[in-house]
C-alpha cells in the first residue's frame, strides 16, 4: 500500500502532520540514486495521495546527510535504450510531481545531481542546506538532461545561465544556487528540517482551494512546453543507442568501483 512505510522501503512516508506529507528517498548507501523501485514507489505515493483532501503541502527529501539524490542509477541507465527514452521514465514521474495538486518543496542536503537535480526542479520550491550541490552532468555521460532541466532550468535561472550549466555540467554550491535563483532559501544543514517545516506551515495554513488554484494558474505558463518535451525524448532516444553513451557510463562505473 502506498501509505505504508517500512525502514527498507525505497521511499519513506511521514504521513500528514497538519496537512504536510513528507516523502523521503531512502537509498542513502547509494546516495539516494533514483532506480526503478524508487520511481515506482513515488508513483504509488502520488496515486494514493493525489485525491487526499487533507494534503496541503508535500515535502521531498533524501535520507542521510550526503545527498538529496545523486542522480539516476547509472547501472540501470547504462542498459536503457531508445524505447526507454521514448517512455520518458524519469520525466513522466517529475511531470506528475510538477502537476501535483498542492505545492511541493524539495529539502536538499548534499548532492542533487542529474535526475536528482531535475527532481528538485520539478518541485514548486527548493530549500537547501549549505552542503547542497546542484548539477546536470549528463552530457559527460553521453546523454541529455532529458527529465526536465532543459525546460525548467531556463525558467528558473534564465536561458544564458541554463546553457552554461547544461553544457559544462559544472556543480553549483548552495550560495551560488540562491544567487542565481535556483533555490528559494539556504540555511545551515542542521536547520534545514525546521526551515522547511516553517515554510510548509505557512502554506498549509492558507485556504486549500485558493492555494491549489494559484498553483494551477502558475502552471499555465508551462503550457507551451510540450513540443520541447517531445523533442528531448526523441533526442535522448538517439543518445541511448549511441556506443559513446555506453563507453562513458562504463568508465563512470569503473571509476566508482575503484573508489569503493
Amino acid at each position: 500500500m502506498a501509505h505504508a512505510t517500512r525502514a527498507d522501503s525505497p521511499v519513506l512516508l511521514d504521513v500528514l502532520q497538519d496537512g504536510v506529507l513528507t516523502l523521503t528517498l531512502n537509498r542513502p548507501e547509494k546516495l539516494n540514486a533514483l532506480d526503478q523501485a524508487m520511481i515506482d514507489a513515488l508513483h504509488a505515493a502520488l496515486d494514493y495521495y493525489a485525491t487526499n483532501g487533507d494534503v496541503r503541502v508535500v515535502i521531498l527529501t533524501g535520507a542521510g546527510q550526503k545527498a538529496f539524490a545523486a542522480g539516476a542509477d547509472i547501472g540501470q541507465l547504462r542498459d536503457r535504450r531508445a524505447p526507454d527514452a521514448l517512455r520518458a521514465i524519469n520525466a513522466a514521474l517529475f511531470d506528475r510531481i510538477a502537476a501535483f495538486p498542492c505545492p511541493t518543496i524539495a529539502a536538499v542536503r548534499g548532492f542533487a545531481l542529474g535526475g536528482g537535480c531535475e527532481l528538485a526542479l520539478a518541485c514548486d520550491l527548493r530549500v537547501c542546506g549549505l552542503s547542497a550541490k546542484f548539477g546536470q552532468p549528463e552530457t559527460g555521460l553521453g546523454i541529455l538532461a532529458a527529465a526536465g532541466a532543459t525546460w525548467r532550468l531556463p525558467a528558473l535561472i534564465g536561458l544564458g545561465r541554463a546553457r552554461e550549466l547544461l553544457y559544462t555540467g559544472r556543480l553549483v554550491d548552495a550560495t551560488e544556487a540562491q544567487a542565481i535563483g535556483l533555490v528559494n532559501q539556504v540555511v545551515p544543514d542542521d536547520e534545514l528540517t525546521a526551515a522547511v517545516d516553517e515554510m510548509a506551515g505557512l502554506i498549509a495554513r492558507n485556504d486549500r482551494l485558493a492555494t491549489r488554484l494559484t498553483k494551477q494558474s502558475l502552471r499555465m505558463i508551462e503550457g507551451q512546453l510540450e513540443q520541447v518535451r517531445m523533442f528531448v525524448s526523441a533526442a535522448q532516444a538517439v543518445c541511448f543507442d549511441s556506443p559513446e553513451k555506453v563507453r562513458r557510463m562504463d568508465a563512470f562505473l569503473d571509476r566508482k568501483k575503484k573508489r569503493a
